[in-house]
């Protein structure tokens, strides 16, 4: 029975939901989404161990995964698939997958998360391995398809991180690493698009930010590794250029160019006066860190 599972139960706050003014309603679940902030506080610790064993893997040239259902798996695609324009990282880096496969991201797929073969099969289809992490969401806790894919990535080899919202279930695999914010019951009773979503987006953008962070894809607080893919972001390639070279607009544009549209390599290039081919060598040996290039130590 999941009548027991915390996000399955009532919220006495919303129980006259139905019957408030909008204003009231709006209150209410503010204030309920502040819940699903503190509840996040709460697992800080096993969240900078799913940093540090991300950014490990990655470093080493692993794969994060993300595997969900619904919402979840919904979330999960999200945040990998903004990584790549971001911090320009390789789109096989941080993936997302998703119950019932891309088609399920606009159209409800539910019984797709009923399968724990599916989940493991989905996990053999990417060719899992020991370098790689498998972060398994199931914000209801008891998700067959996220632990099929778990428990398939343990025997693969990989690292594993389990995030529920609810209180440990029986059958949960046995994982490196578990986040566990108990955001509680929602406004609508069983609606885990609510706080339990919440809770998800935030703790997935600590993880991948902070992984890249620790790959060298930050500088400062600048996305120096972002990809100039467009207008608005060929602009912002420019105005970072420009912060931390005190250049002109017009030479950070022609530094752009000269360095492929590439923000680190061209920063490189002006603080340091190397051609392109010599400031990626550089980079290369710094492991992709602009601050170690530049011979700066991390604060």
């Amino acid at each position: 029975m999941r009548s027991h599972l915390l996000t399955e139960q009532r919220l006495p706050e919303s129980m006259n939901l139905d019957g408030l003014s909008v204003s009231d309603a709006v209150d209410m679940m503010h204030e309920q989404d502040l819940r699903a902030v503190q509840a996040v506080g709460a697992v800080k610790p096993q969240i900078a161990a799913a940093v540090q064993l991300v950014a490990d893997r990655l470093l080493r040239g692993g794969r994060l995964f993300y595997v969900g259902a619904g919402t979840s798996g919904r979330l999960g695609v999200l945040d990998a698939s903004e990584c790549p324009p971001t911090f320009r990282c390789d789109p096989e880096m941080v993936q997302g997958i998703i119950a019932g496969g891309p088609d399920a991201m606009f159209r409800s797929k539910e019984g797709a998360e009923d399968s724990p073969e599916g989940g493991a099969a989905d996990l053999d289809a990417r060719k899992v391995g020991p370098l790689d992490v498998v972060m398994g969401i199931a914000s209801g806790g008891t998700t067959p398809y996220v632990h099929g894919a778990l428990r398939r990535a343990i025997q693969l080899g990989a690292g594993t991180i389990f995030f529920s919202c609810v209180q440990p279930v029986p059958g949960e695999p046995g994982v490196d690493i578990v986040i566990r914010p108990l955001t509680g019951p929602e406004v609508v009773t069983g609606s885990t698009r609510l706080k339990a979503g919440t809770a998800t987006k935030l703790v997935l953008n600590m993880i991948s930010t902070l992984s890249m962070v620790r790959l060298g894809k930050v500088y400062e607080n600048l996305m120096v590794d972002l990809r100039a893919s467009n207008t608005k972001l060929r602009d912002r390639a420019a105005r970072i250029i420009c912060m931390l070279t005190s250049c002109s607009r017009d030479e950070a544009f022609t530094s752009l160019d000269a360095a492929d549209g590439h923000v680190k390599l061209a920063v490189l290039m002006r603080k340091t006066n190397l051609l392109a081919d010599a400031a990626r060598a550089r980079l290369a040996a710094s492991a992709g860190s602009l601050r170690t290039a530049l011979g700066e130590p991390r604060p």
